[in-house]
């Protein structure tokens, strides 16, 4: 862009906008602190069907964004009209993103719960393949334990050897007596 047909609207400081127009160009200067990069991404993205779009940091804390339109520009008023839909369009993206950032937590706590629900409840064969040996939360109590872990299942083997140390008769009493214990209770 050349320096030499620089001109400025009147009513924008020439800080801000310059015209190129004979490149049928504008640069626009934008602080940083104001206007994120994301919000001056979307700003541009809205206009590259119209403008070549190119963004630079000439200096630390500022954007400059140079708009140079893909067909002729024969007034400077379509330059300008350009600036303003471009400065509307950097302000509707700043916006959008600080609601976004605002709202980050409750947008990823929708979208988690929303995808959660679109994958719908496990299967058997889901919770069959899930490990569940993974020691990963502290039970105390031994609540989240199996009865076979929290007290102990007899294995068949171990049924028969409880069988063959009681002798006959008195493994009759104590499954009465047993019984009778049960019902007490």
């Amino acid at each position: 862009m050349s320096t030499d047909n620089q001109t400025s609207f009147t009513d924008i400081p020439e800080a801000v906008v310059s015209v190129a127009a004979t490149d049928r160009s504008v640069s626009m200067v934008v602080d940083s602190e104001l206007y994120p990069l994301q919000a001056v991404y979307g700003a541009s993205y809205i206009f590259i069907d119209r403008c070549y779009v190119f963004i630079d940091r000439p200096e630390p804390g500022k954007y400059r964004v140079t708009l140079t339109a893909k067909e002729s520009v024969e007034e400077a008023e379509a330059l300008r009209q350009l600036v303003g839909e471009y400065a509307n369009e950097l302000l509707s993206c700043a916006w959008r993103h600080q609601v976004t950032q605002d709202n980050r937590v409750a947008i990823e706590t929708v979208t988690v719960q929303a995808i959660a629900g679109a994958m719908g409840e496990p299967s058997l064969d889901d919770l069959a393949d899930f490990d569940f040996t993974d020691e990963a939360l502290d039970d105390p109590l031994g609540i989240a334990q199996s009865w076979e872990d929290k007290h102990g299942r007899k294995s068949p083997a171990e049924k028969e050897q409880a069988k063959a140390k009681v002798p006959e008769g008195e493994a009759a009493e104590a499954t009465e007596a047993a019984s009778t214990e049960e019902a007490s209770a």
